[in-house]
């Protein structure tokens, strides 16, 4: 096979597997995932039933690896919006709002992907998980800690909790009171990030996932 076939057939591949992403998260974002199956989200992707298997060893595993896309997108979205910033008390607001942003704006995704990390399983290990590990390190070295290694953690624990409180069926706690919890946290003054009731920052769709899965021509990089 020459060079540009082999680059070529990356490039179909790479597509193949940014639409069963995608798909993965509107599908089960509409029916719940126990009402979701794989031969729905290949339908919805345009992909035969059997490509789902060469890239994902189940359904469980290409979820959880859709909403991690989908979080660690979120999150690089918002702190690398305009105006860009290196202060590290509104970077940590920025991704705080952005967690809670989506335990607010897509419940049903985030409680099928909070009862998922209890399975057996736990979390999986994939480039999406990891991509959004290193953002939150991040957040936390940017934001001043000299422990990263207990921080980090915390972080993740904290954000996980408030998510899980969120989408809780029928007595999910509204985002204002968690939001002011982290922020009494982490010292950041309310008007930092993106205030719930503030306008949301650039215009952003929040019904718009295409960005954030590189299914095109001209995505560039995302899918690393």
């Amino acid at each position: 096979m020459s060079p540009r076939s082999a680059a070529v057939n990356e490039e179909l591949r790479r597509r193949s597997r940014e639409r069963l992403l995608q798909a993965a998260v509107e599908v089960v974002a509409e029916r719940g995932y126990e009402a979701t199956t794989l031969a729905d989200i290949a339908d919805r992707a345009g992909s035969a039933r059997g490509l789902v298997s060469y890239y994902f060893p189940g359904k469980r595993q290409l979820v959880q690896s859709a909403v991690h896309r989908l979080m660690h997108r979120t999150l690089e979205e918002a702190l690398e919006r305009e105006p860009p910033t290196e202060d590290g008390r509104e970077r940590m607001a920025r991704a705080i709002d952005a967690i809670l942003g989506l335990a607010r704006d897509r419940p049903v995704l985030m409680r099928q992907h909070m009862a998922g990390l209890l399975q057996a399983e736990g979390f999986v290990q994939c480039p999406e998980q990891q991509r959004l590990a290193e953002l939150l390190r991040d957040t936390v070295v940017r934001h001043g800690s000299c422990e990263v290694d207990a921080d980090y953690p915390m972080l993740r624990a904290l954000l996980m909790g408030a998510v899980y409180a969120m989408v809780l069926p029928n007595v999910g706690m509204p985002v204002r009171p968690l939001r002011a919890e982290l922020f009494k946290r982490y010292r950041l003054d309310w008007r930092l990030g993106a205030p719930p009731d503030a306008e949301a920052p650039g215009g952003v769709c929040r019904d718009d996932l295409s960005r954030f899965f590189a299914t095109g021509e001209t995505a560039g990089d995302q899918s690393k």
